[in-house]
Parts: structure tokens; sequence; C-alpha cells
């Protein structure tokens, strides 16, 4: 008998073991330094690409905050470099509110499950698998790619992207188009039509805590100036406030092209029905009708029987492109007078148009794998590493392509309890990364 020839390694066939590999490094960000940081992950990042000959390069911002950036030489030097970027970094998980640990990478169900499935070690083993498949037969991409792993998405990225465009800008020399995280997934219309929605604009955030004075005393005596009292009062003000509805330039295209695939004429003012025909990608639509402003902390005191004099809360702001005065003027009004807002982080909202040689590579890459596919854009409701990468004038898109099962509540998963990604989802993906590379 002779003896079976081994199976071919390829992109499709070895994705979901290095989302498995990536999911099982524990890279979780608790915004404090406190963590395991992202080195191993880099690492591991570095080890998959120099196998086959580059030399991915480890920049470390402070100690274990580390990202790998490499630069993948393309047939024609002399046209503009793409950026395939993507973060290593995940929001913590506490396993026992997992059906599967949350850093073993189980494959069950058809899915691989764990923190960082959907965002966004998916898109980072996509982009490995179809990068070492192209190194491995020879098969240069038509321009430069920098691959760019970066540390610290989930904690604003200063540690990360903000790091590599300030200290290192020569490393995207030349770079003018970008792709990375939450888009290109799929929202199943009907069995003639799915809908990939691409993300061309997402909101600029303030990260802010608000502050109250008050006159610290006796808990048994009666206090008319109680910080707490003052603050919760404003808190609860602005946590119900509904900020008005402002249709930017991206979400009016969404809109549009949602009403053309739906059949119906939509009124941005009146959503709440037509937002429950979307599942689960309604949560990350209809909060792009509006800026928000999400109170998700608290704290005063020391002693039960002791008045504070100082209460304060914190509160993540949203606001959409080209609002972010009004939304921070609405901000000031809604808390009042005696409240004092402190900035901790903030950072420009983005917008691009939908059009161009990119994103028709985008449309035809899409259709090749899925007949059915229409592109189209959309914006996101929180913010990547995009934010950092315009900057040096790069024109980023949210790109990382999945087709997915209807039932799949995808936008639940991020940074949610049992994320999965299916692994027919990141075959698919990369058939479709491959495909758009050739074609950008």
């Amino acid at each position: 008998m002779s003896e079976s020839k081994p199976a071919q390694v390829t992109a499709e066939s070895e994705v979901a073991d290095i989302c498995r590999d990536l999911i099982r490094i524990d890279t979780s960000n608790y915004g404090d330094h406190s963590g395991p940081g992202e080195r191993a992950a880099a690492e591991y990042v570095a080890e998959q690409l120099a196998e086959f000959g580059v030399e991915p390069q480890i920049f470390e911002s402070a100690k274990g905050r580390a990202s790998t950036v490499v630069r993948i030489e393309g047939e024609d030097r002399s046209r503009p470099g793409l950026l395939i970027h993507g973060h290593t970094d995940v929001v913590p998980a506490n396993a026992d509110d997992w059906t599967h640990h949350p850093f073993a990478g189980e494959i069950a169900d058809g899915c691989v499950w764990g923190r960082g499935a959907v965002d966004m070690k998916d898109m980072d083993a996509m982009t490995l698998a179809v990068i070492r498949e192209r190194l491995r037969t020879g098969r240069k991409p038509p321009r430069d790619i920098v691959l760019a792993f970066v540390a610290d998405e989930e904690a604003g990225g200063v540690y990360g992207a903000r790091y590599l465009v300030d200290k290192h800008p020569g490393l995207f020399e030349g770079v003018t188009e970008g792709i990375g995280e939450v888009g290109g997934f799929s929202f199943t219309v009907n069995e003639n039509l799915r809908l990939y929605l691409v993300e061309t604009a997402e909101k600029g955030m303030h990260w802010m805590r608000l502050t109250v004075e008050g006159t610290a005393g006796h808990g048994s005596m009666a206090n008319t100036d109680n910080a707490i009292t003052e603050l919760c009062e404003a808190v609860a003000r602005l946590g119900r406030h509904t900020f008005p509805v402002r249709v930017t330039k991206t979400v009016r295209a969404f809109l549009d092209e949602l009403s053309d695939a739906l059949g119906v004429e939509l009124d941005p003012e009146n959503m709440d029905e037509t937002l429950k025909t979307l599942g689960g990608i309604a949560k990350m639509i209809g909060t792009t009708l509006r800026n928000t402003a999400q109170p998700t902390m608290l704290g005063a005191g020391y002693k039960v029987n002791v008045v504070p004099g100082q209460a304060t809360a914190h509160v993540d702001g949203r606001f959409l492109p080209g609002l972010e005065e009004e939304f921070l003027s609405d901000l000031d009004r809604v808390l009042g007078p005696r409240v004092k807002r402190e900035s901790l982080h903030s950072d420009r909202a983005v917008e691009t148009s939908f059009d161009g040689a990119l994103v028709e590579a985008m449309q035809s890459a899409l259709r090749a794998e899925d007949p059915i596919a229409r592109a189209v854009p959309y914006c996101l409701s929180g913010g990547t590493d995009a934010k950092s990468f315009q900057d040096l004038g790069i024109r980023c898109f949210g790109f990382a392509p999945l087709r997915l099962p209807p039932e799949l509540d995808f936008a639940g998963m991020f940074h949610g309890v049992d994320e999965r990604v299916p692994v027919e989802g990141l075959q698919f993906g990369v058939r479709v990364l491959d495909r758009f590379i050739d074609a950008c």
C-alpha cells in the first residue's frame, strides 16, 4: 500500500486553529495595566509570519503592551499601500458565566468559542491565514500591504495604534487606505438578498468623569446639600435623556439601502418597528440615529453614617460625525450647573464615502463567494483604531467579512457572554479576503 499524502495546508484549513491559538492567549485589557498585556500574542503573530521569510517588528509601548507590524511587498511598489489592522487585546471575561471557558478556544456546535472570537481575533486569524498562504505559495499582493496587529484598542488605543501613529509613522509610509474590524458581516434579508454591512463611519467618544461637591456631615443630620443626591438626580436625568435624531450621510445611505431591501419607506423619526425586523444588528443601527451618553459607574462615601463631600460618576458618551459641539452642549444642559464634567479620554468621529476602487473590490469579492451579497455602508456606534490611523491620512473601512447564520446574534457577541464565531464563517472570510487582496 502506498502512503497517503498529507493534506495540503491552506488558509481555509488552518484559520480556525489560528483563531483558537489566539483566543487561548489571554490578552484581557482592564484599562489599568493590571492585565497580562499583549506581548505573547504579538510574539505568536510574529512567529506565524516569520515562518515564511518576512521580518515582523514588535513594538512595546509599555511593559507587555506590544504590537506587531510587517510590510508585505506588492507586485507594483509604486502604488499606494493598503493597511490591514487588527487588535489583539480583549475585554475581560468571567468564566463562570460562559458555556465554554472563554480562554479555552473550544470548537463546539460548528463555532470557535471564546473571548475575542468576534472582537477581533477572528479577523486577526483570517488575516494571518490568508497572508501565510500567499507567502507559502509565493503570491504577491498587487501592492504593498502593511499588517498591524496592535495592543490596547479596548481602552482607546493609547498603547497600540495611537503609539504607532505618533512614534513610528514611517511604518505606514505610502499607505492611503485600510481595512479593520466591525464590518463585512452579513444580515440575511430573504432567500434572494444578503446585506453585508461595511463600516464607513463611526461615532466619536467622550469618556468622562462627573463630579458634584457638597457639604459633608453626620448621616443622622438633615443635609440639603448632599453631593450624592445632587449627582444621582443629574445622572438619572442623563440616563433617561433621549438625544434628538440626527441623520448623517452614512446613516442616510444605509437607510436608503435598507428601505430598498425591505421594500418600505423608512422614517428616521419612527424606526422602532423597523428595528424590530433587524434582529441583532438593531442594537448597532439604532444607536447611530442619535448621540448617546450612558452612565456606567458611581462612586461616593466611605462610611454609612458620614455624608461625603463629593460624589462621582463615569459616563460613556458617543457622538455622531459633525455633532460633537451639539453633543457637549446638550450634555451640559441636561446635567445642570452643579456638575463638573472632566474628560478622561476623547476621540474623533470618522466618516468616509462609500465609493472608489477599494469598495468595488469588496463588492466583487463578496459576490464571488455569495451571489446574493450586497455590500452597504453603515455607521458604527462604537469606535476602532481607525480613529488613530486616519491621522496619517489613511481612509479606513470596517471590512472583516463573515457570512453568518440568520439566527446568530452577532452584535450581542461583542463584549458579551458565550462569544463565538462559526468555523464556516471564518472559512468564508479567508476566501473573500484573498479575492479582495487580488482585486485591490
